[in-house]
Parts: structure tokens; sequence; C-alpha cells
């Protein structure tokens, strides 16, 4: 895809998540996934609800998601068997189509990656909810672009490949961050990441990304920008489009920080859906 950036924007590339970032984390598509993945330990495990629920928290905080954690800790599980039972019986149908998301993408100059955790079934089915084409994008980078080990027949008597095979690799991760910059082929600090994750904003941070917390009137410590949607995205960094930002955003500011102080006490805390 042929993209020419504005001489004066301070970005030659966005890298953008999906879940919870082009669409809203408030229509029930997380809490779904919690309790599918539930349903997937008991099924597959024989283990009480409660069992399972806990587990796939104590797998969230120890490994970064369920499905790492089962794999590191020895578990014969295709990624396929995983995603096809924990994505595959989502409600979708609350994806609404959205052209202004749409045409807000296409508007971007810079080259565009799509960056998420989530296999490329789901991705397919949530961008065509949203009628977003794939090939808005100039790439993707998804699970399985970041686990190409996981889909390779295991060999007997292959000790190194068998541990190679028990890394699973996703956002928050180093790797993870490192393979988009490797798809990116930009400079870090020329390069916009926009997450809904506070623990993935932190990670692209301490390697030089400019980040942007989605879905959160606050910014983090590590983020460099906070969007309550991604619909506010021309709004809030305009310098994406080579926009004066001194012209843009001085109103905006003072509005933002007259709002920041009379709601402080109600700021939402960082959510992740523990999976």
């Amino acid at each position: 895809m042929a993209f020419q950036c504005p001489m004066n924007s301070p970005f030659d590339c966005v890298l953008l998540d999906l879940d919870d970032t082009l669409y809203p984390g408030g229509i029930g598509i997380g809490p779904a996934l919690k309790r599918n993945i539930d349903e997937f330990l008991v099924a597959r495990f024989g283990l009480a609800a409660d069992r399972a629920a806990s587990l796939r928290v104590e797998l969230f905080r120890t490994h970064g998601s369920t499905l790492a954690g089962l794999i590191a800790l020895g578990h014969d599980l295709h990624p396929d068997e995983y995603h096809s039972y924990v994505h595959g019986r989502l409600p979708y149908d609350r994806i609404a189509a959205d052209p202004r998301l749409a045409a807000l993408l296409q508007s971007i100059p810079q080259r565009k990656i799509l960056f998420t955790n989530s296999d490329r079934a789901h991705m397919k089915k949530a961008l065509e909810r949203l009628g977003v084409e794939e090939a808005c994008f100039d790439d993707v980078v998804c699970f399985e672009t970041m686990n190409p080990h996981l889909f390779v027949e295991a060999k007997e008597d292959d000790d190194g490949a068998s541990a190679d095979r028990a890394v699973v690799v996703l956002k928050p991760s180093v790797d993870a961050i490192v393979a988009a910059l490797h798809v990116a082929g930009t400079d870090p600090n020329r390069t916009l990441f926009l997450d809904d994750s506070e623990r993935n904003i932190t990670a692209g941070k301490a390697l030089g990304l400019r980040t942007a917390l989605v879905g959160k009137r606050v910014r983090s410590k590590e983020a460099d920008y906070a969007l309550e949607s991604i619909e506010n995205l021309r709004r809030d960094i305009p310098e994406i489009w080579g926009a004066a930002v001194d012209e843009l955003q001085t109103d905006h500011n003072v509005e933002e920080n007259n709002s920041m102080r009379a709601d402080l006490d109600s700021i939402i805390q960082a959510r992740s859906i523990q999976a």
C-alpha cells in the first residue's frame, strides 16, 4: 500500500491494537471470552468451574495468557483447538459496523500495522463486523505471525525444538514488540502504538515507541497520549496528519484538564480480560 507521511508529522508508522481498541471495550466481548476460557478448561481438563476461573486468572498473571500458561506447563494443546473454542463462541454480533472508523483508518497517511494477540480467524471476524477491510492495513502482526514455531510439526527426539514450542510470544513481551517493529521497518521513536492495555503500553514505551492508551480519559505513566475512544484520534493526536498541535489542541487541552480535575475520584482503573 502506498503511503506518504506529512513532512511535519513526527510519525512514520502507526501500530493499532484490535480488541477493545478499534471497537469499544464495554460491548461484552471481554467477559464472554473469560466465560469461554473457563468453559474450555472445564471441558478439556475436567476442572470445577471455580477452579477453572482461578486458574485462568493465575495463568494470565504468570504467563500473559491462559494458552501460554497451559503450553508452558507442558500440556499438549494446539493453538487452533484453543482459539476455535474460546474465540469461535464469541458474540460477534455485538460488534457493530463502524463506517467512521473505516474512513478514519483510511485517512491515516502513515504505514499502518494491525498488531493483535488474537488469532487470524478472530481478527478477520472482528474486522468484518466492523466493516473494515484487512487491506486497509499495510501489514498484520497476529498470533500466527508471532508464533510460527507453534504450527510446525514436532520431530522425534528434538528436545531443543520442544523447548522453543513451549514459548508463546504475545504482547506485552519484548519479543512481540520487536516482531511488530521488524514488520513496521520504522524507527521506534517515530512509531505510534495504540493499545487499550497499560501493560502493553508500558512494554512499548520501554522499547522507544510513542504510545497512546485507548479507552481511558487520563494517560498512564508510560502513555504519551490518552484517548477515550479511537474515534477521537484526529482530535487528540492531530500530529498524525501533520496538523499544528498548538492550533488544534489548545481549546481541547483546557477542556480536558478541567475534566480531569473534576473526575479524578472516578477514574476507571485499568481493565484486563485476564485471558
